[in-house]
């Protein structure tokens, strides 16, 4: 994927990782940058650090659409990188908001991706584009501490190898970019002893494997250790976050519901 005079679109543009994409891709001399996220008005500074080249979008990837519309207006696109997501840290499959949470991450982090891919999968294909999905190392290594956060990343990673074989026959590069802890607000509750890469060094990772053609991009020290970790013992790595785990509820004692019509038969 050649960045020099290319047309990305990155969604959740207006902070973190999303924000660095957009400079570093003008660094690199993308001619523009189209930079959504779901309040325009949060792109303004990022607008005014280059208003002839960054063009804000409003755009909400869990509303196919504002995601149609987005294509419908930006048919010059080469290169769609999927960002935006949210996350739940610290929250197990048994924590009260589980089931509330895994709704709202599968909403933005996996469909939010489908309904971008099926809105521009047309102007990629006439654009010979590529397409970058922004994951997570927890997507190749679950982490229980954030659980449904997990889930939806594995799940986004299962859908980006299916978009990648559906245009393969187009030879459209479709990469998956795993990262590590990242400092961004996201990560905000990720412990201080955990290092955290730079949503720049992160950035400038993902236009690297973008400008290699590679359709896995390792992105910061985090994302490449848990691969080697999963590659030479996957076992060991799906217990790797075990001590971290509080301990589980006491169990409580089961109690058979009466079958209501037998006992009425029964009378």
């Amino acid at each position: 994927m050649k960045i020099q005079g290319c047309i990305p679109l990155v969604t959740g543009a207006n902070r973190g990782i999303g924000e660095a994409l957009v400079h570093e891709l003008l660094k690199r001399g993308a001619t523009k940058v189209y930079a959504c996220a779901r309040n325009p008005a949060l792109l303004e500074t990022l607008v005014a650090s280059d208003p002839k080249r960054i063009i804000p979008v409003r755009l909400d990837v869990t509303k196919p659409e504002q995601a149609e519309a987005a294509a419908a207006m930006a048919i010059d696109v080469n290169l769609l990188i999927n960002n935006a997501g949210v996350t739940h840290n610290g929250v197990t499959l048994l924590h009260d908001d589980a089931i509330t949470n895994l709704r709202e991450e599968i909403e933005v982090n996996l469909i939010g991706i489908l309904n971008m891919f099926r809105a521009f999968m047309n102007v990629l294909g006439h654009n010979q584009g590529a397409i970058a999905n922004v994951l997570s190392g927890v997507a190749i290594q679950h982490n229980p501490m954030c659980a449904t956060y997990s889930c939806s990343k594995a799940a986004a990673l299962s859908m980006t190898q299916g978009m990648r074989t559906l245009l393969r026959q187009r030879n459209t590069l479709v990469s998956a970019v795993i990262v590590g802890a990242v400092d961004t607000r996201m990560s905000k509750d990720i412990p201080s002893t955990v290092v955290k890469a730079t949503p720049q060094a992160v950035a400038t990772a993902i236009v690297d494997g973008l400008e290699r053609g590679d359709e896995d991009i390792d992105a910061d020290a985090g994302s490449i250790a848990t691969r080697a970790r999963v590659g030479r013992d996957p076992k060991k790595a799906e217990r790797h976050n075990d001590h971290r785990l509080p301990p589980l509820p006491p169990l409580k004692p089961l109690m058979r519901i009466p079958d209501e019509k037998k006992s009425n038969s029964e009378t």
